[in-house]
């Protein structure tokens, strides 16, 4: 727990907020742009964005838009980052 003080509780709150929000943005912005035939944004920054703790915004902006359902380096890498997060949590949590 007193790696999490030092950063401070508040933060790293505010920052899971505002990266979600950015992942499920990226998310409906992609599908936007897909749907127009326009430039993409490439699959590594959607990852990226889920690896830095975006994965609930990017697993709900997947489903709620219908955007790379299909491809399973998404439905099946974006839970699996996110778990593989929470683990690591857990893990410092218990280890203090």
């Amino acid at each position: 727990m007193a790696f999490f003080n030092k950063i401070g509780i508040q933060n790293i709150v505010i920052y899971l907020l505002v990266i979600n929000l950015v992942s499920f943005f990226a998310m409906w912005l992609d599908k936007q742009k897909a749907k127009k035939g326009e430039w993409r944004t490439p699959e590594a920054t959607l990852m990226s964005l889920v690896v830095l703790g975006g994965g609930i915004g990017g697993i709900a902006g997947m489903y709620m838009f219908r955007h790379k359902t299909k491809k399973p380096k998404f439905f099946i890498g974006f839970p699996a980052i996110l778990i593989a997060e929470i683990v690591t949590v857990v893990y410092i949590l218990i280890k203090g």
